[in-house]
């Protein structure tokens, strides 16, 4: 994997976390967090970049958020 660092910042000091969030609608009323993505954070200035979790690019997302 080639690193390139953090787009605003250049740090290649990354996170990643998984968090749910609530759609429109129905869902929305009811609580139901049925959107679950992947954020991948730079841990020096705090850029963040979210993924869909349902989606192929899920698996590499450290990659994505360097420009890999």
């Amino acid at each position: 994997m080639s690193e390139k660092g953090c787009i605003k910042c250049g740090s290649r000091d990354a996170g990643t976390k998984e968090v749910a969030m609530t759609g429109t609608g129905l869902s929305k009323i009811f609580d139901v967090q049925k959107n679950t993505f992947t954020v991948v954070y730079c841990k020096k200035c705090g850029y963040s970049e979210f993924y869909n979790k349902n989606t192929s690019t899920a698996s590499n997302v450290l990659d994505f958020f360097f420009g890999g």
